[in-house]
């Protein structure tokens, strides 16, 4: 029996039950919530490891759900709603989700989200960061700003080498442009946007040696940009 413990925070009682009737089957224990200060109250006092979360509750906004508890926990939150906008998408993601699903939405999809977001959690490390991130053939020595790409050192720019810890510190998130560039330039302006996107082309292209090279870096078109968790070869 999985030990892991899933808030769902969801109004509608028909999507609520389907959740939970998936998350029984699949050995996951759970909690439920129906309103926003019920979601913060029970994350607070329960402290689930993934908590499941719609937008559209009846007191408070999910978003807002998101940033009250992001001001406390660190604890994974993937938003579940019919909210399909990406501007939605983004304050979700710029509050401090870690996932966006849209409804309607399959059981095979949400089951696989979750699985994802536990790999990430078992592989963390438990008090502070490795001082070398390895994904695939890529290796980043924070300790020493170094970075190689099948054991050949890439040489970087300084912003560059910002983005590419930026990321790999995130791996397997999407992160906004307004969050990277807040992060890398220290606002979110639009010269900055443009920039970002200059610097994420050459970046690939370095992490790039030939047409079968796997894609490290994934675009969500409107959002932001991912680190994609490559599979290291084994050949």
């Amino acid at each position: 029996m999985d030990k892991t413990l899933i808030l769902v925070v969801e109004d509608d009682l028909p999507v609520q039950n389907l959740i939970t009737v998936t998350l029984k089957a699949e050995g996951y224990r759970y909690l439920t919530a129906q309103t926003g200060q019920a979601a913060v109250i029970t994350a607070a006092t329960h402290n689930p490891d993934i908590i499941l979360l719609d937008l559209g509750l009846p007191d408070l906004d999910g978003v807002e759900v998101i940033r009250r508890v992001r001001s406390w926990s660190n604890v994974p939150i993937i938003v579940i709603s019919a909210r399909s906008e990406d501007p939605d998408k983004i304050d979700a993601l710029d509050a401090g989700a870690d996932d966006y699903l849209t409804k309607p939405f399959s059981v095979a999809e949400l089951l696989a989200r979750l699985r994802v977001t536990l790999r990430r959690l078992n592989t963390a490390a438990p008090d502070a960061a490795p001082s070398v991130f390895r994904n695939g053939a890529l290796s980043i020595d924070y300790a020493a700003g170094c970075v190689s790409l099948d054991g050949e050192e890439i040489r970087l720019t300084p912003i560059e080498y910002k983005l590419l810890c930026l990321l790999s510190r995130n791996v397997g998130k999407v992160l906004t442009h307004k969050y990277i560039t807040q992060n890398i330039w220290g606002d979110s302006l639009e010269s900055s946007t443009a920039s970002l996107r200059v610097f994420m082309a050459t970046l690939r292209k370095k992490l790039t040696r030939s047409p079968d090279s796997p894609a490290y870096i994934q675009t969500h078109v409107g959002i932001g940009y991912r680190m994609v968790r490559v599979e290291e070869n084994t050949e």
